[in-house]
């Protein structure tokens, strides 16, 4: 999967992540967005996430899951919707890499909070699909529109396959600022609706999620990504 802020496609909540569709084609993978399908149902025991400059690691996490061997289907599909909000790694990061020039690392939804990955964070009307467990997690009823990742949607509901159209968007930087008292949702790049909190800002990357079945190491700061990681 990768999510590039600033394509002219919104991956917010639901699109992609509920179906499991392609999205893309493997030429653009690494450029704009992309979903392949047939990985999208490959069982995992571990994920990474990785920021990245036009195919060149910027940073990278690796976490193991709690529960191994699902695929992505099955941990963020249709059925898993409802009850969603699932803490699935444990222990933080079992790789963390960041490269000593990047820039941005104050607010990155991933980078810049500690904890575990925390999937289809649902909270009021609103849905997050991956969110860091040291960023602010919105309670179940909160209805902030607070709790800020990769894959966001306001104004929906959550626990089915609804899409808003006015408040989806790719990526939201960590941030406080509850609704109502504030309405100024500080975001990456222009890929969101057009809700009047959502302010487009400045893209840190493309972001890309890669799963594994054995290999808890990732490539490091400065090498170049492919569709499929050889170590």
């Amino acid at each position: 999967m990768n999510i590039n802020p600033a394509d002219g496609h919104i991956f917010g909540y639901t699109v992609g992540w509920a179906t499991g569709i392609d999205i893309g084609s493997d030429d653009e993978a690494l450029t704009k967005d992309y979903l392949s399908e047939k990985v999208w149902v490959t069982p995992a025991n571990c994920i990474a996430i990785v920021r990245h400059q036009r195919g060149v690691v910027d940073a990278v996490k690796v976490f193991k899951f709690k529960v191994p061997g699902e695929s992505l289907s099955t941990r963020f599909g249709l059925k898993n919707m409802n009850p969603g909000r699932q803490i699935v790694t444990q222990g933080g990061p079992i790789q963390e890499s960041i490269a000593d020039d990047a820039d941005n690392l104050g607010d990155d939804p991933i980078f810049s909070v500690g904890g575990d990955l925390a999937f289809n964070w649902a909270y009021g009307n609103n849905g997050c699909r991956i969110v860091l467990t040291g960023g602010h997690l919105s309670g179940a009823d909160v209805n902030d529109d607070n709790t800020h990742g990769l894959g966001n949607d306001f104004a929906i509901n959550p626990l089915i396959d609804t899409i808003n159209s006015v408040c989806a968007h790719d990526i939201s930087n960590i941030q406080d600022c509850p609704m109502p008292a504030c309405n100024d949702v500080r975001l990456q790049g222009t890929d969101h609706g057009t809700g009047s909190s959502l302010k487009s800002g400045p893209v840190y990357g493309n972001y890309a999620i890669y799963v594994s079945f054995d290999s808890e190491k990732f490539p490091l700061p400065g090498d170049k990504l492919s569709l499929k990681i050889e170590l």
